[in-house]
């Protein structure tokens, strides 16, 4: 039997061995907060971290009914987002091990493919299970039954369990995003684009959760990941066969119905549901916001991301269009080369008959004239 050779690890709490290991340091580190909870001294705390926090509990009349339990946002929730943002690097990372390494190594795909197929299989199985989650929660709450469920009764500060706990686990995720740059070693050539679009989520997300629109932000959130995750899942068919590119053209069908879509339902509440409702004014202690100038800058922002993201389109599709123009010009080329080089294939084997005929008639004629000279001579 051959000795197998023994790879040398990395040295203890260097950044290679952070890197490779960070799951693991990272589990350790969620593990505290869990063994807290067994032990009277550190439950309230720990506590704090993983459970969701502020719930309020109405007594019903009916006894056969349950009580109904609803959260409104505070402070606390801020160390649940942390717990909870753990929780997303350990999920990121077996994934990526147990998943999309797997299908890289039998892919056998280049440096920026394969950086390009680890984002887009990470952000992809997201948007999937956030649209899913949405989905079922629009469902069963009916806030997308009619359009005025997204204004009436303002401020929603009373939120169900799974709202809030999709707005945590939202916000958890896409901080995670900023070690998972240093985890993942990120090109420095990517990492502007991925704070960018990290950032405005948090701030979009977080917007509509601390001013009380969550309703308004969970309609917005499904539509834009349902378009997210058909790009996303497009791009990773195309890295399996650049030939299946059906895919971005529905993609590019729905994103522009998802930005007209988004525009108008901004309209529609900042413009119309809340101008128009009674309780107008700015009250933190009710969580009321609802004033001209936080309509006016909620609608600004929002206004500036979609121009901000059918600027990025148009110039994906310039570039997409561009690209094929290119390559449907080289292909022209390669066949008109190929022709003229059967061309001149053809001519040569034609010349080479003709001359290889004609030395063949010539040396039938010089044989001839030699027979006739010998039959002669015999005579």
């Amino acid at each position: 039997m051959g000795l197998r050779k023994k790879t040398k690890s990395p040295p203890v709490l260097s950044h290679e061995f952070v890197i490779q290991n960070h799951a693991d340091i990272v589990s350790c580190f969620a593990m505290v907060f869990l063994l807290g909870l067994m032990f009277e001294v550190t439950a309230k705390i720990a506590v704090s971290f993983v459970t969701v926090q502020y719930n309020i509990t109405f007594p019903t009349t009916d006894e056969k009914a349950e009580q109904a339990t609803l959260y409104h946002y505070g402070f606390k929730d801020v160390a649940t987002v942390f717990f909870y943002t753990l929780i997303a690097i350990i999920l990121h990372a077996i994934l990526q091990e147990y998943v999309l390494d797997k299908i890289n190594r039998r892919m056998h795909f280049s440096k920026t493919k394969h950086s390009k197929f680890n984002e887009s299989g990470q952000l992809g199985t997201f948007y999937l299970v956030s649209f899913i989650w949405g989905t079922c929660i629009l469902a069963s709450e009916k806030y997308a039954t009619y359009p005025t469920n997204l204004w009436e009764s303002y401020p929603h500060t009373q939120m169900p369990f799974q709202v809030k706990f999709f707005y945590i686990a939202q916000l958890a995720y896409w901080l995670h995003g900023l070690p998972e740059l240093y985890f993942q070693k990120t090109r420095k050539e990517d990492i502007p684009r991925q704070l960018l679009y990290t950032a405005l989520y948090i701030f979009h997300i977080a917007g509509a959760y601390i001013l009380n629109l969550n309703r308004f932000g969970l309609v917005l959130l499904v539509l834009h990941y349902f378009v997210e995750f058909l790009f996303h899942i497009s791009r990773l068919f195309y890295f399996s066969d650049e030939k299946k590119e059906k895919g971005f053209t529905v993609w590019a069908l729905l994103f522009v119905v998802t930005r007209l879509l988004t525009l108008s339902l901004s309209v529609l509440t900042f413009g119309f549901g809340l101008a128009g409702a009674e309780n107008q004014g700015l009250d933190l202690a009710a969580g009321n916001f609802n004033i001209l100038a936080v309509r006016i800058s909620a609608l600004t922002c929002i206004c500036l991301t979609q121009a901000y993201m059918m600027w990025k389109f148009v110039n994906f599709q310039l570039k997409r269009w561009k690209d094929h123009a290119q390559l449907n010009s080289l292909k022209k080329k390669a066949g008109n080369t190929k022709s003229k080089t059967a061309r001149k294939g053809e001519n040569r084997e034609h010349w080479r008959r003709v001359l290889s005929n004609g030395m063949d008639v010539r040396f039938e004629a010089h044989r001839g004239v030699k027979q006739s000279i010998k039959i002669y001579i015999l005579r």
